[in-house]
């Protein structure tokens, strides 16, 4: 992993905090190790997701336009707790949803651990990746010449 993919995991851990990490960790049978590399895991695949859903062309113009609309959006979200859900997401919201179950899966059969498990951890993490989406956006707005890659680090991909 990149020193920027690490930097965007940093965020969602920061952003998720010690209470949501330990309910990670009671709900995978695990310690906070095991959660932070879980968390890690399913959020490199969700980014990865992110990157390969901007490359098709079937779904790139989608992915534009939720990041143009991220980082057209108004001041950061403040915690998770400020974060209204999914739903109030918008397009990014939407563009997350529909990458959850594939990351949720490919973490599974990379980890062993079982689906349904990876899946309900995936699902408390989509509203945490989608506040450090959207704080990183607004901190971008403006300077939209690295759209995605820009976001998640590492520059476009």
């Amino acid at each position: 992993m990149s020193e920027s993919s690490d930097s965007f995991q940093d965020d969602v851990l920061a952003e998720l905090g010690e209470d949501r990490l330990a309910e990670i960790a009671a709900l995978a049978g695990t310690d906070a190790t095991g959660a932070r590399s879980l968390v890690g895991d399913s959020v490199a695949e969700l980014s990865g997701g992110l990157r390969q859903a901007a490359a098709e062309p079937g779904s790139a113009d989608e992915v534009r336009a939720a990041v143009d609309e991220a980082t057209a959006a108004g001041p950061p979200l403040q915690g998770v707790a400020a974060f209204g859900g999914l739903a109030a997401g918008g397009l990014m919201a939407g563009v997350l949803a529909k990458l959850a179950k594939p990351a949720a899966n490919a973490v599974a059969k990379r980890t062993g651990i079982p689906p349904a498990t990876v899946n309900r951890a995936v699902d408390l993490l989509l509203p945490v990746v989608l506040a450090v989406l959207t704080k990183r956006a607004a901190g971008k707005a403006g300077k939209r010449d690295g759209g995605l890659g820009d976001l998640l680090g590492g520059g476009r991909k």
